[in-house]
C-alpha cells in the first residue's frame, strides 16, 4: 500500500513540475475594433481577438507590433486567428466600452510563453534586420606634457589620460543602418532599447550564445541579426619617437570589428550566414578623431560585405507562391496584372502559367505578399495560405 501511495505521489510531483515548467502567464491586455453596419457583436469579437494577440506580444516582449508590420488589419486578424489557437489558454473580459464608432475591451488572458514565441516568430520578416554593434572607444580625460632626461638627451613629449567608453550608436552602426534602409531592408535598431549590454554581446560572440540572439529575433520580429563588437588599439601616439629623432605628428588608431550575421532556418534552428573580423585605420591629431576616422574606414569596408551576404540570403530563400487572379479576361489584362505583381517589393520574379495564373518568387511569409497585393488598390484578396493566394482583379 505504501509503495502504491509513494508511486502516486511521485507521479503527481512529476505532473505538477511539468505543469510549472510549461505553465501559463496571465496578463491584462487591450483591444479595439471599428463597428461596421451597427454589428457590435462582430466588433467585440474582433476587439477581443486583438486583445488576445496583444497578450501574446506582451508575453514575448516584442518591440515591434504585428499591426505595424502588416498594415492591412483584416489580414493580420486572419493570421492571428490561425496562430492564436492553443497559445491563449483562456481569457475573461474585465471591461468593455462602446466608444461611438468603435468598441474597446480590456481582458485578462492566460498565455503559454513557449507557444507564444512560435506564434510571434511566424510573423517575422526575412528582410527585417536587427543591428547591434557596440563600439569601445577612447575618451580623453586630460592632456599633459612629460619632460625627462636620458643619458644622451633631454626629451619632452605630450601625453594623454584616457578612459574607455562603450558607444552603442556609432559611425559604423549608423552607416550600415542607413545603407540597409536605402536597399529596402527593414532595420530594427537595437541600441536605443538597451536590450542587451555591450559586454554581453562580447560574451555571446565568443561563446556562441544563440539563445540570446533568438531572444532578439523574437523581440524585433526579425529573422536576421547583425551582431558584433568594435574594439580599438592605439598603434602610435602623437609625439611618440618613431626613430631618427622624428616624433609622430598624429595619433594612429586601429579599430577591429568581430561580427556575425545570424538567421533561422525553417525549423527555427539558428544558422550563421557569415562571421569574421575586419579592421580600419585612422590618423588624426586628436585621439578621439583618429578613432572616428578608423570607424569611417571600417564602415567603407564592411558595408559591401553585409549587403552582398544579405542579398545572397534573400535570393536563396525565395519560395514559389501561386497567385490566382479572378477577373482576367484577356492578354492585356494579364500583362497589367503581371506588371503590378513584379513591382511589389521583394518579388524576385513572376512566371505566367495562363490567364490569371502566376507563380511569384517571394522570400517572405505569404501574408506579406497578400498584403502588398491588396494595397495595390486594384485587387481584392479572397483567400491565402502559405503557398497560394486568391484575388479578384478590379480593373
Amino acid at each position: 500500500m505504501f509503495g502504491k501511495t509513494g508511486l502516486l505521489l511521485l507521479l503527481m510531483l512529476v505532473f505538477y513540475s511539468q505543469e510549472a515548467l510549461c505553465g501559463t502567464k496571465c496578463i491584462d491586455s487591450e483591444g479595439e475594433a471599428v463597428i461596421v453596419n451597427n454589428d457590435v457583436f462582430s466588433a467585440k469579437a474582433e476587439a477581443v481577438a486583438r486583445a488576445r494577440w496583444a497578450a501574446i506580444e506582451q508575453t514575448v516582449g516584442v518591440e515591434v507590433k504585428a499591426q505595424s508590420v502588416v498594415q492591412n488589419m483584416a489580414l493580420v486578424d486572419d493570421a492571428v486567428s490561425k496562430q492564436v489557437r492553443g497559445v491563449v489558454t483562456g481569457h475573461k473580459i474585465l471591461r468593455e466600452e462602446n466608444r461611438k464608432d468603435t468598441i474597446w475591451v480590456k481582458i485578462n488572458a492566460c498565455v503559454e510563453p513557449a507557444k507564444a514565441k512560435e506564434a510571434v516568430s511566424s510573423l517575422a520578416l526575412n528582410n527585417s534586420i536587427a543591428v547591434f554593434i557596440p563600439a569601445r572607444k577612447p575618451k580623453v580625460v586630460k592632456e599633459f606634457e612629460e619632460k625627462y632626461k636620458t643619458p644622451y638627451s633631454k626629451t619632452q613629449r605630450s601625453g594623454l589620460e584616457t578612459r574607455d567608453e562603450y558607444d552603442e550608436t556609432n559611425i559604423l552602426s549608423e552607416t550600415l543602418i542607413g545603407r540597409l534602409i536605402e536597399q529596402g531592408y527593414t532595420v530594427a535598431d537595437v541600441a536605443p532599447t538597451h536590450a542587451m549590454e555591450a559586454r554581453e554581446i562580447e560574451d555571446a560572440i565568443k561563446s556562441g550564445n544563440f539563445l540570446m540572439l533568438r531572444t532578439l529575433m523574437y523581440k524585433f520580429l526579425s529573422n536576421v541579426i547583425l551582431i558584433g563588437k568594435v574594439d580599438y588599439a592605439i598603434s602610435t601616439r602623437k609625439g611618440e619617437d618613431i626613430g631618427y629623432g622624428v616624433s609622430m605628428p598624429f595619433n594612429n588608431v586601429t579599430v577591429r570589428l568581430t561580427y556575425r550575421i545570424v538567421t533561422r532556418d525553417a525549423s527555427g534552428r539558428t544558422v550563421i550566414l557569415t562571421a569574421g573580423t575586419e579592421e580600419g585605420k585612422g590618423l588624426a591629431i586628436g585621439l578621439e578623431d583618429a578613432a572616428a576616422n578608423g570607424m569611417k574606414d571600417l564602415s567603407q569596408k564592411m558595408t559591401p560585405i553585409v549587403l552582398e551576404k544579405l542579398g545572397q540570403y534573400i535570393k536563396g530563400i525565395a519560395k514559389k507562391i501561386q497567385v490566382k487572379v479572378d477577373g482576367v479576361a484577356d492578354i492585356n489584362s494579364n500583362f497589367e496584372v503581371k506588371d503590378a505583381l513584379q513591382h511589389i517589393a521583394w518579388v524576385a520574379g513572376v512566371e505566367e502559367k495562363g490567364l490569371g495564373e502566376f507563380v511569384v518568387s517571394y522570400p517572405e511569409n505569404a501574408i506579406y505578399l497578400a498584403n502588398s497585393i491588396a494595397q495595390k488598390g486594384i485587387f481584392q484578396v479572397v483567400n491565402f495560405s502559405p503557398y497560394s493566394i486568391s484575388v479578384k482583379y478590379r480593373k
